[in-house]
């Protein structure tokens, strides 16, 4: 634990403890979790990635993180119905091992994505969402494929728009919309499909946080050592961290790459 992470969870526990929330600290993982007495479930933060906006402004870096666990909290006390609420289905991705760490004792309902990353399914509340679990599923009398079916076709209304950046001869975008599925977007495979066809090098895709979402038109080595610094960079950024390794999309299947310095990728299963 590093000086700036003791004095930003001393300052939590002083809001948090005054609140019918506990709180507990993993040292190791410098995670800090807030738990709501009344319903058993919390919200995980890494405290590593607030340190940096907590040195640039201080305490005021640490209101809205405040604010939006606090929300999330009291919108999990509330009993939400899929019944009635199909419009606000949506698919995310998480890291592979997520189910291991998240801290909920709910099943949540999950679909395997690659090797990498899996898809659990949220209800969204507007300032926050619920991820669905096995109950809320059996008691809305949808199937599972029905479930990844409405949250698909969501997913898919919701606009794409990109920033382009050009660098040593590879392009790279970046999907700008920030409302919680930015890196659900690489579920949209229209949207992948014409990225493939528009691109004149080789494709390659990048989700290392939930908000961020990494499109790479790759025309040289030098460009996989440029997709990987963004992709670490991003990666130890990110509130929600998923995977820094990237995808290639080859035959409308995404494999998980391992980049080797100053080389084209090698399969990701060969790395060991």
């Amino acid at each position: 634990m590093s000086k700036i992470s003791f004095d930003i969870k001393r300052k939590l526990d002083v809001f948090f403890n005054k609140t019918n929330f506990k709180t507990q600290y993993n040292r190791e993982t410098d995670q800090y979790r807030v738990i709501d007495k009344q319903t058993e479930q919390g919200v995980t933060i890494h405290l590593t990635k607030v340190v940096e906006k907590y040195e640039k402004l201080g305490d005021p870096a640490l209101l809205p993180l405040v604010d939006k666990v606090t929300q999330s909290l009291y919108d999990l006390r509330e009993t939400h119905k899929l019944k009635g609420n199909e419009s606000r289905i949506f698919p995310v991705i998480r890291a592979e091992s997520f189910t291991k760490t998240h801290g909920s004792n709910k099943k949540l309902i999950s679909t395997k994505h690659t090797a990498e990353t899996t898809i659990f399914y949220a209800l969204d509340l507007n300032e926050s969402y619920q991820l669905i679990d096995e109950k809320m599923l059996k008691d809305s009398h949808v199937s599972k494929e029905d479930l990844h079916q409405m949250a698909i076709f969501n997913l898919k209304q919701l606009p794409i728009d990109l920033n382009r950046q050009t660098v040593a001869g590879n392009d790279f975008y970046f999907v700008k919309n920030q409302d919680g599925y930015t890196a659900s977007r690489i579920l949209n495979e229209d949207f992948l499909r014409n990225r493939l066809k528009e691109a004149s090098g080789e494709l390659s895709f990048c989700v290392p946080h939930q908000d961020a979402f990494i499109i790479a038109d790759i025309h040289n080595a030098g460009g996989y050592d440029i997709l990987q610094q963004m992709a670490m960079q991003f990666f130890s950024e990110g509130q929600v961290p998923i995977t820094a390794l990237s995808f290639l999309y080859e035959d409308e299947v995404l494999t998980p790459i391992f980049i080797m310095a100053k080389n084209k990728p090698t399969d990701h299963n060969e790395k060991d």
